[in-house]
């Protein structure tokens, strides 16, 4: 089968690799649709950050380059394997892309995300979406229903990212929020904040993100930071600034404007992967 792996910065490739094997208690899926992450992205362009590197194997997966990238994905059942019994093939389904140490707890209550050497299925190894079939663990296969289209089912996982990022913020009811970034991360962050009852700020400076936001609908302001004084817009929308903002830039003048709008004692959430490190300047 095809795949796109990951060999080094700058260097992805699609490769014919064997189908994998569904061993007991896995899931064999198809996958329909995968999306290409800002994560992705930025392991081509700053890589390796969660990939693994020829001097530095997954501890969990004992992999190396090359990897098969992909997250984002939705597919149909293929195969059952031994033990396994909440699903069966041809159901519709997602994957939770979870790589933990073996024994963590994976209950909902368990905090697995903040594993020690935790990564993700399709960045630290474990095959990925970003090909035409796709092992999984069961615990990570999640079933849907049938009606519900595989490529809107895609985005079920950068989805979760923005719910994840909203609820991290603790927003009280009919907060004020900027989000940075109109990327499609930013957009499913403003459009979970928006369904919440709160008023959203858009920062980007492409002018085709701004547009597909203001399609989307998912905030009530809009603004390009190149033209626009974004301290300033937040202040006349809000005498006290943001309640939250959400920097899904990965870029130094992003994270400088969440921290120019927050009101005292708000929250800035960093939600983008960042390839490089930022910088925090201190003012009274």
């Amino acid at each position: 089968m095809r795949a796109a792996r990951f060999y080094d910065r700058g260097d992805i490739r699609i490769d014919e690799i064997n189908e994998p094997i569904v061993k007991a208690g896995q899931v064999g899926i198809d996958v329909a649709w995968c999306g290409i992450c800002g994560t992705d992205l930025h392991e081509f362009l700053d890589g390796p950050i969660f990939c693994p590197s020829a001097e530095h194997p997954n501890p969990i997966t004992g992999e190396v380059p090359p990897v098969t990238l992909g997250h984002e994905m939705s597919g149909v059942v293929n195969f059952i394997g031994e033990g396994v019994s909440g699903l069966k093939v041809g159901d519709h389904v997602v994957v939770e892309p979870y790589i933990v140490p073996e024994g963590t707890d994976t209950s909902e209550t368990g905090h697995y995300n903040l594993s020690k050497g935790s990564n993700f299925i399709g960045l630290g190894g474990n095959g990925g979406g970003l090909a035409e079939k796709i092992s999984v663990d069961e615990r990570w296969v999640h079933k849907i229903p049938d009606n519900l289209p595989l490529d809107e089912a895609a985005l079920i996982e950068p989805l979760s990212v923005g719910y994840h990022a909203v609820e991290r913020a603790n927003l009280s009811e009919k907060s004020t929020v900027l989000v940075v970034g109109a990327g499609p991360i930013g957009l499913l962050t403003a459009a979970v904040a928006k369904a919440q009852g709160h008023t959203v700020i858009i920062s980007e400076p492409s002018g085709l993100r701004r547009k597909k936001a203001q399609e989307a609908q998912v905030a009530d302001y809009f603004f390009n930071p190149i033209e626009d004084d974004i301290q300033a817009k937040v202040h006349e929308i809000n005498e006290k600034g943001v309640d939250a903002a959400f920097e899904c830039t990965s870029v130094q003048p992003g994270f400088d404007a969440c921290l120019d709008a927050i009101r005292m004692g708000g929250t800035v959430v960093i939600v983008a992967i960042w390839g490089k490190p930022l910088v925090l300047i201190w003012q009274n």
